[in-house]
């Protein structure tokens, strides 16, 4: 059977108290709704609607490219009535997945494991799942076994509320079910809303087939209606995350304190110390060692390469036992070859540094390149900037910059070539030549240091 799914994602989220929409919060680094999505297209959907309304203009924005259908449902008057907004994007053949723009976790298993139980025109599969305290859901009410009907908290009576098999909202429906039943749904509930959950009632009244399945773990099904379950959730992503890459060889030294907020593939023996924070895309190699407190954004680190703590990173690639930091940031378009050193306070920004080159210390290097085995100083800034345009600065192999040197781009200083401490070289400098361009120190004698004025 063809499948489409439906997410509803037309909700204000009051109680988020944010400007943003609700599935438009950032649960890893992406919205809520980004989630779902990307769930609904690992189970091969056919075609996915998004019922949108509160903040619709930003989400249809944020999502424009995702090749999605829309549909408006500018009163939110329920779930049911969410639904209806998508029959007309709906084929009158096929099924139909309805999820949730704030339900992010779901897995595409157990989705599957859903989809999987309605194979005909004549069933209908419900997710459910027990809950220790099932109060504020829809209870599932079954005789003999089998599901009768749902009925919400607000409506239940005293027996009905110590029921523990609970609603996920999470239905696989027959398109033509969907098509009979939505027209026939009445609001005359405590809400006053049309409740999708009432279809399963009209179903049994009409001989389909309940089908129920239940996720590995109740958090799968959980939803955010505000800050605290957003962090609560926030933790569990995490921590699937860090159980992955620990099953996948990596250490860890505390698992709960480390975030994933995009995609990471790692080969043996990485480590991670604390407060680690991955995001984007990033790729590491054999033996990769990351220090505590470390933000990497689309990396590739290859073997033997060690991070030291509170170092950032941004679009770098670095070559085989490099080693970077403590302190050090790591900019867009910076290659680092081999056996390279970054030591504390070091920035490099769109720089190729090749095999064995050194910054030990404090220093700014920008639209450069260096040669293999040079000795950047303390303290060494490349001037690429004139407030207009940037310049290269290219440094030969085996080059010795002396510390606090200030290289005015465009310049290029030749293998070999050394540079004296405090120059400022805005001039060429030949293979192998000294370069010193500092003023010519003068001794005052008998000079009076300034003292601080008495008060009167």
């Amino acid at each position: 059977m063809e499948l489409s799914v439906v997410i509803l994602a037309a909700g204000k989220g009051t109680r988020m108290k944010s400007i943003l929409p609700k599935v438009m919060q950032p649960l890893a680094g992406k919205p809520l709704l980004a989630h779902v999505l990307a769930t609904a297209k690992q189970i091969a959907a056919n075609n996915i609607l998004v019922v949108y309304g509160h903040g619709g203009e930003l989400v249809q924005q944020h999502f424009a490219q995702e090749g999605i259908a829309w549909a408006l449902q500018a009163e939110q008057k329920g779930t049911g009535h969410a639904v209806q907004m998508a029959l007309p994007h709906l084929a009158a053949t096929g099924k139909t997945l309805i999820l949730y723009g704030d339900v992010p976790l779901t897995t595409p298993q157990t989705l599957q494991q859903l989809l999987d139980l309605v194979t005909d025109d004549n069933s209908v599969g419900l997710l459910t799942v027990n809950l220790a305290n099932p109060t504020g859901y829809g209870r599932i009410v079954r005789e003999a076994g089998l599901v009768q009907r749902i009925v919400e908290q607000k409506d239940a009576n005293e027996a009905e509320k110590q029921i523990t098999e609970v609603n996920t909202g999470i239905l696989c429906v027959p398109n033509h079910y969907l098509h009979h039943c939505l027209p026939l749904l009445q609001n005359n509930n405590a809400q006053g809303e049309y409740y999708l959950t009432d279809i399963i009632a009209l179903a049994v009244a009409q001989g389909l087939s309940i089908k129920t399945h239940q996720p590995q773990a109740a958090w799968e099904v959980e939803g955010i209606n505000d800050k605290l379950q957003l962090a609560t959730l926030e933790r569990v992503y995490q921590r699937l995350q860090a159980d992955h890459l620990m099953r996948a060889g990596a250490t860890m030294i505390d698992p709960n304190r480390f975030d994933v907020r995009g995609t990471v593939s790692i080969g043996m023996d990485v480590s991670f110390d604390i407060n680690v924070i991955l995001e984007g895309d990033n790729h590491f190699g054999n033996g990769v060692q990351i220090g505590a407190n470390c933000i990497l954004k689309n990396c590739t680190l290859a073997d033997g390469v060690i991070i030291k703590a509170n170092s950032v990173l941004e679009g770098a690639v670095i070559g085989k036992n490099a080693d970077v930091g403590p302190f050090a940031r790591i900019r867009a378009g910076t290659q680092l070859a081999a056996n390279v050193h970054i030591g504390n306070f070091v920035e490099v920004k769109n720089t190729i540094m090749h095999e064995g080159a050194k910054a030990g210390h404090l220093s700014y290097l920008g639209d450069a390149e260096i040669g293999a085995r040079s000795n950047i100083g303390a303290g060494t800034i490349t001037c690429n900037y004139d407030g207009a345009n940037k310049s290269k600065t290219i440094i030969g192999a085996n080059a010795f910059i002396g510390s606090n040197a200030s290289l005015v781009a465009p310049v290029t200083i030749g293998e070999g070539a050394t540079t004296g401490a405090g120059s400022t070289i805005s001039k060429d400098v030949p293979a192998g030549h000294l370069a010193v361009a500092r003023g010519v120190q003068r001794n005052i004698e008998g000079w009076k240091r300034p003292t601080k004025r008495s008060e009167q």
